[in-house]
Order: C-alpha cells, then structure tokens, then sequence
C-alpha cells in the first residue's frame, strides 16, 4: 500500500462521516431554529426549552437513521478489508 492509498481512504473515511454527520447537524439546526423562533416570539426564555426538543429531534433522527448509517459504514468496512487484504497478498 503506497501514500496515494492511504490517502485516498482516508478521504474516504472523512467523507463517509461527513455524509453521515451532515443530517444529523442539519435536523439540530432546524429545530434549533424553530425553537429560538419560538422563544422570540413568544419571550420565553427557559433554558431547557432550547436544549431538549433538539436532544429529542438528534436522538430520534439517530434512531431513524441508523439502518442507512450502518449500511454505508459496513460498505465502506468492506472496502477496507477487501483492500488490505489484496495489499496484503500483493507484497
């Protein structure tokens, strides 16, 4: 295995958690959203309601999105063994 390989799964792994990150970070921000809007308009500002209907929104979209999230990280696993293994047989 040369630099280029690694490199390039590295590039690989970082964009695999940058598609599986981007969803997740993007529902908080939504609901973050819309929750800073209601606290304006309504003039609440209770701490706690900033912070858990977005704990609730993240960890429910975790749940929903699991079976896709652990379908590209069992792909991209297998492409790693697959390569390690033929550069193993290689040299």
């Amino acid at each position: 295995m040369d630099e280029a390989e690694v490199i390039s799964m590295a590039r690989q792994a970082i964009w695999m958690a940058l598609e599986i990150g981007t969803p997740i970070m993007l529902i908080g921000l939504i609901v973050g959203f819309i929750v800073a809007l209601f606290q304006a308009l309504t003039q609440i500002q209770e701490m706690t309601l900033a912070f858990v209907p977005k704990i609730i929104a993240i960890l429910a979209a975790i749940f929903a999105l699991l079976p896709a999230f652990s379908i590209k990280m069992t792909e991209y696993m297998e492409f790693l063994s697959d390569t390690i293994i033929a550069g193993n047989l290689g040299g």
